[in-house]
């Protein structure tokens, strides 16, 4: 070997920063280059619009499949100016758009986090062969086009304003992407759940691409987590008992907030989601470990109690409630901690006490107060091991 070969000084090192970096190892940001990653590639700008509906700074959230490849994402919110300024909480949209850190900032339960590693829309920009921004602010259209993550121009004024609010669109670049076709279906489905987990939140989804004509989404739910059980069990069989159970704490010991809610139906089958600050933990954790505890504690103190166990069966465990058991579990939290670096189990410790507590006290009203329904859960649970 030559020395040359073997030689390495710091004139061998590459230094990549901004949107080179984030194109050079695209897969670092938004996880992959198929349609995965593409649709992250629309979260990272979402996520923004989203919090300014949660915050109250919006009212509405609009994203659009575009005809000719592009993707749109809208809000009727105040409108972030290019340039940092007094009145807004944070960096300005074109910081935003340019700069990697300018994304990253804490989170708390107040805020949605739909973003792999928090980067925001520089993330989608860098990733685009062609990049809008247009924002809508004090009677003014201010409008600003990218290439490839660098802008063409700075930005300018386009003329007078109707209303306020940002507007981005961007096309993904498909030199890099295995396909820029987002999935409908897909994005339904992502938005219809984030709506249920906030309620209030009125999202839209639009595709424009269909040959025969656009069709339209739209996704707001009042009753929160409980819509979301009744959606999960139109799927999951004929209800046990007719009543949803669910309830909403804020509980100190935890840094956060609890929305719970359950039902039996009469399937076999279990289906428990649980998220933390809307972001699905497909893995379960601490949260989800909780429910279970406090629903098989509820169920066992009351079958004893109404003599339908004997002291010596062998109690309700978490191990037995899962039978045709429909619930929904969201935390959210100041300082989520998660076990590994996918994000896909909560490990807060505090978490697990406090959902078990509380879900414990609120089943266990429930059963005293629905006694007819209660005897209805227990016994097919009963019924249904008898049959193993």
């Amino acid at each position: 070997m030559s020395d040359e070969a073997i030689t390495y000084d710091a004139s061998r090192i590459q230094v990549l920063e901004g949107a080179e970096a984030v194109r050079k190892r695209p897969g670092m940001y938004i996880g992959s280059l198929g349609e995965r990653g593409l649709h992250q590639m629309l979260f990272e700008v979402a996520d923004r619009a989203v919090n300014e509906a949660l915050t109250g700074r919006a009212c509405s959230v609009g994203v659009t499949l575009m005809a000719d490849g592009a993707v749109r994402v809208t809000d009727d919110g105040p409108g972030i100016p290019f340039g940092a300024a007094e009145d807004t909480d944070g960096p300005g949209l074109e910081a935003l758009l340019t700069d990697l850190s300018a994304g990253t900032r804490p989170r708390d339960r107040h805020t949605v986090t739909m973003t792999l590693v928090g980067l925001g829309p520089a993330v989608t920009n860098a990733l685009s062969s062609q990049l809008t921004a247009e924002v809508r602010r004090e009677g003014v259209r201010w409008v600003q086009e990218y290439a490839r993550g660098v802008a063409i121009a700075p930005p300018s004024a386009a003329g007078p304003a109707t209303g306020n609010g940002t507007t981005i669109t961007f096309r993904p670049d498909a030199t890099l992407f295995e396909t820029t076709e987002c999935s409908f279906a897909v994005l339904a489905e992502h938005f219809r759940e984030l709506a249920f987990l906030n309620r209030g939140l009125d999202v839209s989804l639009t595709d424009e691409r269909p040959p025969g004509g656009a069709q339209t989404a739209r996704f707001r739910f009042l009753g929160g987590v409980r819509d979301f059980v009744v959606s999960l069990r139109a799927r999951a069989g004929t209800p046990v008992h007719t009543n949803v159970i669910g309830f909403e704490r804020e509980d100190p010991r935890m840094a956060g907030t609890m929305e719970v809610a359950l039902r039996w139906c009469g399937s076999r089958e279990e289906r428990v989601r649980s998220f933390v600050n809307s972001m699905a933990t497909p893995y379960g954790g601490t949260h989800e470990a909780g429910l279970r505890e406090g629903v098989a504690a509820a169920l066992d103190a009351y079958a004893r109690a109404r003599g339908l166990l004997t002291a010596v069966e062998p109690g309700l465990g978490a191990d037995r409630i899962g039978r045709g058991l429909t619930a929904v579990v969201s935390v959210k939290l100041d300082h989520p901690e998660f076990v590994g670096a996918t994000r896909g189990a909560l490990g807060n410790g505090p978490v697990r006490a406090c959902v078990g507590e509380a879900v414990r006290e609120h089943l266990g009203d429930w059963l005293e107060q629905n006694p007819g329904q209660a005897v209805a859960v227990i016994t097919e649970m009963l019924r249904a091991d008898a049959l193993d």
